[in-house]
C-alpha cells in the first residue's frame, strides 16, 4: 500500500504543473503534424519522402554513440540530416507556399473563397460539358483531370502550368490535333486550368479492354492513383468517358457527363441518399440512350 501510495504520489506531482501553456503548445504540435500528414498524402512523392526520412532516423538512432557507436555514420547523417530541412522547404515549396496562405485568410474570406470556388467549379463543368459535345463530334481525342483532395502537382511539372478559366472555346484549341498541347492532358483545380500537356500514369491493369487506348489507360491510371476525376474524349470513335477510382464509364451523352461531374465535384447539391456515381441511376429514365460500362477493379 506504502509503494502503491508513493507511486499515485509521483503521479500526481507530473501531472499537476499541467496548464494552460501545456495544453496550447499540445494542441499546436498536434495541429503541426496533422498539416504534415496532410502534406505528404497531398503529393504522390509525399509517402516515399516521408519512408526515407524515418528510415534515415531510425539509422542515425542505431548508429548515435549510446547504441552501436558508428561514429562515422552517425557523424555523416548528423550533417545529412541538418540540410535535409532546407532541402525538403525547397522540394515541398508549393505546398508550403499554399499552407500559409491558407492560414492568413481570415473566417470570412474563406466563406467567399468558398463560394467563389463553387461558382468557377460550375462555370468550369458547364464549359467542358460544351467542348466535349463538340469534340465528340468532331471525334477529337481529349482528356482532362479535375483535382480534389490529392494534387497532381508531379503531372503538372511535365506540361505547361497555366493559371486561366475553363472556357469551351479553349478547350476546344489545346486539344486540336494540330495544337502542340494535344496530347497531353489539361488538369483542373478549384474550377481553374493549371496545367495542360501533361503525362499522367498509365494504368497498370492487365483486365483493362484491348479496344482502349494510351489515352484511356492514361486517364484510369491517374484516377487510380489519386481521388481525381478523369473525362476523356476518344480520338477513334469519339465517345465520352469518364473515370473515377480506377474505373471507367464509356458511351456517355453530355447530359450524363455533366451530371457525373456534379455529382462528383459538387456533391453537396445532390440529396444525401442519392448514390454518387452509378451509372444506372444517371441513366434510368433516359430510353434509348446506349452506355457501355466497363469496371477495372485493381487486383
Amino acid at each position: 500500500m506504502e509503494a502503491a501510495g508513493r507511486l499515485a504520489e509521483y503521479v500526481w506531482e507530473m501531472i499537476w504543473p499541467f496548464g494552460v501553456s501545456d495544453l496550447i503548445d499540445i494542441l499546436i504540435m498536434a495541429f503541426i503534424i496533422y498539416r504534415v500528414i496532410l502534406l505528404t498524402r497531398k503529393t504522390s512523392s509525399g509517402g516515399a519522402v516521408a519512408k526515407g526520412i524515418f528510415l534515415v532516423l531510425v539509422v542515425l538512432w542505431l548508429s548515435s554513440p549510446s547504441v552501436l557507436r558508428l561514429n562515422t555514420v552517425s557523424f555523416l547523417l548528423g550533417r545529412m540530416v541538418e540540410w535535409g530541412v532546407l532541402a525538403l522547404v525547397i522540394v515541398f515549396q508549393p505546398e508550403i507556399r499554399r499552407f500559409l496562405e491558407q492560414m492568413g485568410r481570415s473566417s470570412i474570406s474563406k466563406v467567399f473563397a468558398q463560394q467563389e470556388k463553387q461558382d468557377s467549379l460550375d462555370s468550369a463543368i458547364q464549359q467542358t460539358v460544351e467542348a466535349y459535345a463538340s469534340l465528340s463530334k468532331s471525334k477529337t481525342g481529349a482528356l482532362m483531370v479535375f483535382e480534389r483532395k490529392n494534387m497532381l502537382e508531379d503531372a503538372i511539372k511535365t506540361g505547361t502550368t497555366l493559371d486561366c478559366s475553363v472556357s469551351a472555346e479553349l478547350l476546344k484549341n489545346l486539344f486540336w490535333n494540330k495544337a502542340p498541347l494535344h496530347d497531353g492532358a489539361v488538369i483542373v483545380r478549384s474550377g481553374r486550368i493549371v496545367g495542360a500537356g501533361c503525362m499522367l500514369p498509365m494504368s497498370g491493369n492487365v483486365n483493362i479492354s484491348r479496344e482502349l487506348g494510351m489515352r484511356h489507360r492514361a486517364g484510369i491510371g491517374a484516377s487510380e492513383q489519386s481521388d481525381g476525376v478523369v473525362a476523356i474524349v476518344s480520338e477513334e470513335t469519339g465517345s465520352i468517358s469518364v473515370a473515377v477510382g480506377g474505373m471507367l464509364k464509356r458511351h456517355l451523352s453530355p447530359e450524363t457527363l455533366e451530371r457525373i461531374l456534379r455529382n462528383e465535384l459538387m456533391p453537396q447539391e445532390q440529396e444525401d441518399e442519392e448514390p454518387r456515381f452509378k451509372l444506372s441511376a444517371l441513366l434510368r429514365g433516359r430510353k434509348g440512350e446506349k452506355a457501355d460500362v466497363e469496371e477495372d477493379n485493381r487486383k
